[in-house]
């Protein structure tokens, strides 16, 4: 047994899948599956099911889960240690983010962090704020950046800055000149929503509840899975939306889409640093973390 057979069988228990971890780390399915073969000869138990098209680990998978994890944090941590010592920082980090941070907050941060530590490699996964914190617990991502607040347990949330959705309409459209719009009047026009899972959809959901109104009142005529597909159905006057400016940044300048308040209803929501509770982070992690927080907290950040 060793370290590399450890990180295999950590891959296949996070990602479900021999062919998921194969192509994560650079290996054939048959030899994933040898290596933890392997392991399984060694300990003297079967450690991973084949049930339906997931790979699930056994009673004494999960118990060798936990220990493998602890080992290979070690090693990060011995070095990345070993690294500073020679006024090196290396290695490789996972890290998450919802849409609008994924996309518009992260590689830039991303950016700044390789030029001043080149030998580190970060990979990006996009998705839902859902998905994100799955990943977080499931232990295929160490540290994320989502856009809503969650009471998953065994999650950790830190507020870093904050963020603001508008009504956003077609420059057609016959609201496109006005500055604002009463709360009563969405529920006129069809209305683009976010698949379920995404944080702005729930922040949407949470300002209308707390404005006394439900989001069921409105004339909801698409669930799109993607910011990118709402805007282009608000272009194509498919519905209107409520979004972060963030996102429609460059069509407000270029003035394709336009942007309204909504009487009576607070947009303004955080972003959220999420990680797992109780795991402990990789040393590279806690350096881009701490890189983060410097960063994204030059701003004004977020307000209670």
């Amino acid at each position: 047994m060793d370290l590399w057979q450890l990180h295999i069988f950590c891959k296949v228990t996070e990602l479900k899948s021999f062919s998921k971890a194969g192509k994560a780390i650079h290996l054939s399915q048959p030899t994933v599956s040898s290596h933890i073969k392997y392991l399984e000869e060694h300990f003297g138990c079967r450690l991973i099911d084949r049930l339906s098209k997931e790979a699930v680990p056994t009673k004494a998978g999960e118990l060798l889960y936990e220990y493998a994890r602890k080992l290979i944090a070690l090693r990060d941590e011995a070095e990345t240690a070993m690294s500073e010592f020679h006024g090196n920082i290396r290695g490789s980090l996972v890290i998450g983010g919802s849409t609008i941070p994924g996309v518009h907050i992260l590689p830039q941060i991303i950016g700044a962090f390789v030029r001043i530590y080149p030998d580190v490699t970060i990979s990006l996964i996009i998705g839902d704020t859902e998905k994100t914190i799955s990943d977080i617990l499931s232990g295929v991502l160490e540290l994320g950046i989502v856009g809503a607040e969650t009471r998953t347990k065994g999650i950790l949330q830190e507020k870093l800055i904050e963020d603001e959705m508008q009504l956003i309409v077609p420059a057609t459209h016959k609201w496109a000149r006005k500055k604002n719009i009463d709360l009563r009047k969405l529920s006129e026009e069809p209305f683009i929503v976010r698949e379920s899972g995404s944080g702005t959809l729930k922040s949407v959901r949470d300002s209308l509840t707390r404005a006394g109104y439900s989001i069921d009142a409105l004339k909801i005529i698409a669930e799109m899975g993607s910011t990118q597909a709402v805007i282009q159905g608000i272009k194509n006057n498919v519905g209107i939306s409520v979004l972060s400016t963030i996102a429609v940044s460059e069509d407000l300048k270029a003035g394709t889409l336009k942007a309204l308040a909504i009487k009576k209803l607070n947009l303004r929501r955080c972003f959220y640093l999420t990680r797992h509770k109780y795991r402990t982070l990789s040393p590279l992690c806690q350096i881009f973390m701490d890189f983060i927080k410097k960063e994204l907290l030059k701003s004004e950040g977020c307000k209670e």
